[in-house]
């Protein structure tokens, strides 16, 4: 039997994973439920092509591995521009003030060209053979040599399979014949879904306007609906945006409604300015059914990432689980994601 690893998921883990594997000559197939790459990296283009974020967004010099990966793809990354005064609402029955930003010991980081310029780098070896969108996996059967992975529409085989989904989402879409072990199952569903609350926004503007104010473009705010907002122009400084969080209590609201209560907050703070604005975007990542599924109970942030079940291979050695959420520290970052392509990588050609 022709031997092959097949990767269920094109998110940041995925790709990486089928990178260095066909680096050695290792065939693959990635399977994708989308109609995109990247997962929780989604960039987002304006009509006017100012990339926006609306998935993962910063990473950090402690973030060693996925620093080393991007130098070695030769993609720069510049820091987040913190210069200036916040905005800070602490209560609704107070006006937001001026705060002045300390200085950062630990800044952060974005990806020149925006963070989907990773995933298309990682992406570019494959062939539509090799990489396959809108393809969603139902079931996964361990057979004696191989395994036999069906989707809405097609059968495909594999010597090992890899799975990158969020582990609560992983155990509540897709049946396993044999069954998964309960208590893997168990855990997987009290696992958090990192951003899998999360609401981002985005607001694109033909200038930078608060930075003729010496504001950063910074806000925290405890009242709503925007709980943490910062300048996210690009690298060039020749395309501008803010970009925060909302609420997450709000996604029950419709789009219009939520609007309109970011732009009056956005009055309060910054003026009328604030207002001349050219796209407004956002995505609610619990509504994103290929990243969210409801839990069966109550789940605190990062609650089970990195468990040590993760580790583990199923149906003798052939079955691995991968994906941010696994990765023993930074679970649920970019950096996670990474660390986990790279643990997988190397137990499968050890085995």
């Amino acid at each position: 039997m022709k031997k092959n690893v097949l990767i269920i998921g094109a998110g940041l883990t995925g790709l990486l994973l089928a990178y260095k594997l066909k680096q050695q000559g290792i065939p693959v197939i990635i399977l994708e439920a989308r109609d995109r790459i990247g997962g929780r990296i989604h960039t987002y283009l304006s009509n006017q092509e100012t990339p926006i974020e609306m998935g993962a967004t910063w990473l950090g010099l402690q973030h060693k591995a996925l620093v080393q990966l991007l130098k070695e793809l030769h993609i720069p990354i510049y820091p987040q521009y913190m210069d200036g005064k916040a905005w800070y609402e602490p209560t609704s029955l107070s006006p937001a003030y001026e705060v002045a930003l300390p200085p950062n010991e630990s800044p952060s980081y974005r990806i020149q060209g925006g963070s989907i310029s990773l995933i298309k780098k990682l992406a570019e070896p494959f062939t539509s053979e090799e990489l396959q969108l809108n393809t969603v996996v139902t079931k996964i059967e361990a057979q004696e040599t191989q395994f036999k992975v069906t989707t809405q529409n097609n059968v495909f085989t594999a010597s090992k399979v890899v799975t990158t989904l969020p582990p609560n989402l992983l155990v509540n879409t897709i049946q396993f014949e044999p069954k998964l072990p309960e208590n893997l199952s168990a855990i997987s569903k009290k696992t958090h879904t990192w951003m899998g609350e999360s609401i981002k926004f985005g607001i694109s503007y033909n200038r930078a306007f608060w930075k003729d104010q010496d504001w950063s473009g910074t806000l925290f705010s405890n009242v709503g609906p925007i709980t943490e907002m910062y300048d996210h122009s690009n690298s060039e400084q020749n395309k501008f945006a803010l970009k925060g969080f909302l609420d997450s209590s709000l996604s029950s609201q419709t789009k219009e409604a939520r609007k309109i209560a970011v732009f009056e907050q956005l009055k309060r703070s910054f003026g009328e300015e604030a207002l001349s604005y050219l796209s407004y975007e956002e995505t609610i990542w619990k509504d994103q059914k290929y990243t969210s599924t409801p839990y069966e109970n109550y789940v605190l942030p990062h609650q089970n990432n990195g468990q040590a079940i993760y580790k583990n291979t199923y149906y003798n050695d052939r079955y691995y689980i991968a994906g941010s959420e696994t990765a023993q520290i930074y679970g649920g970052y970019m950096e996670g994601a990474v660390q986990s392509a790279q643990t997988c990588f190397e137990h499968i050609l050890q085995r």
